[in-house]
């Protein structure tokens, strides 16, 4: 995601050395406050670190302002790897009060600093959208796609790739970009994703063989679309949601899946068991938790996570196959990224 800090009352975006409504059975969402009420109930500061895009987090905060007025609430973009490794690093010495949309896996490594949300009702979500350790509450479904600029294809007399093999192609020497697994979630993805479809052997020997056509492994799983969109790469590895947001806006990029579909990565909310005892926080999550994640599914992440409810956004892919995401636990994916050495 973009290095970016928002202030709500300021709605300023300063630059950091870092990188829904819940229907009707969330309404009234409650946290348990059994950990962390030596918190100050009267501070009426909250900070809340994100893993969110600047279209998003502008929304949110813009509706954040509204429904606190008297709250001074900032949200800061944090990579999703620091926000996990800051929290066990910091424990309640750690500035944010709130995590929202932090990839599942990272949220079980700081689980320890986390509210049990023994209220919130999971049963309006899809099974696989609901964590075990309930530390945390679902927020989205973050999928990927094959993106292609076809103004730079053309220009640069390029065929169109239709399977992961055709990208190792020369004639794509420096022209894809990809994020990096062991610094962003969506980068992650599309490694767990060809593990499972191909075996571990296999899929490492492939990113061995495409590294010299990467362009650059970005930090950040926007940096793809970033490059695509300056015209530095022709074909990008990256987030489908953030593909059709730029195509809505009038830029011309295409989306493709290959044969193994759709790879995706869950995102949750959670409320640090430091900030347990601080009224402000806990409305802020409640609402973020409730409220948010429906406007978040609707407007910008349309991929189904609800029993009842499926949304449609202009130029988003329908009937989408989805990918074997199996077996993506936190120790498998931190010994995976233990051998990743081409970022």
């Amino acid at each position: 995601m973009k290095k970016k800090i928002m202030s709500i009352f300021t709605a300023a975006l300063v630059c950091t050395a870092l990188v829904a409504c819940g229907g009707g059975g969330n309404a009234g969402t409650s946290t348990s406050g059994s950990a962390g009420g030596a918190a100050n109930a009267d501070d009426k500061n909250v900070v809340i670190w994100t893993t969110e895009e600047e279209t998003l987090v502008a929304d949110v905060s813009a509706r954040l302002k509204e429904k606190f007025p008297d709250y001074n609430i900032t949200i800061e973009n944090v990579s999703a790897a620091t926000i996990a490794a800051k929290v066990v690093e910091e424990g309640e010495n750690c500035s944010a009060d709130i995590l929202w949309s932090e990839e599942y896996g990272y949220l079980e490594k700081a689980q320890d600093f986390l509210v049990e949300q023994t209220d919130f009702d999971y049963s309006i979500y899809l099974d696989d959208m609901v964590p075990e350790s309930k530390k945390f509450t679902p927020n989205l479904r973050n999928a990927g796609c094959i993106i292609l600029n076809p103004a730079v294809m053309a220009d640069r007399n390029l065929e169109e790739p239709t399977s992961y093999q055709d990208l190792l192609d020369p004639q794509y020497k420096g022209l894809i970009s990809m994020p990096a697994p062991n610094s962003s979630g969506t980068g992650y993805m599309f490694l767990r994703q060809l593990v499972n479809e191909w075996g571990e052997d296999e899929a490492f020997a492939y990113f061995e063989q495409l590294t010299p056509n990467i362009l650059q492994y970005t930090s950040s799983g926007m940096g793809p679309v970033n490059a695509l969109l300056q015209g530095e790469a022709a074909i990008g590895l990256g987030m489908t949601s953030q593909t059709v947001t730029e195509i809505n806006k009038g830029n011309v990029l295409e989306i493709r899946f290959f044969e193994e579909g759709s790879p995706f990565s869950l995102y949750g909310n959670a409320l640090l068991t430091k900030s347990a005892g601080k009224t402000a926080a806990v409305e802020v999550f409640n609402f973020l938790a409730t409220d948010m994640v429906r406007v978040t599914n609707e407007g910008y992440y349309p991929e189904k996570i609800f029993k009842d409810f499926a949304p449609e956004i202009e130029n988003y892919p329908k009937d989408v196959q989805y990918g074997d995401m199996s077996n993506n636990t936190l120790e498998e994916k931190e010994r995976l990224l233990e051998k990743w050495t081409f970022s």
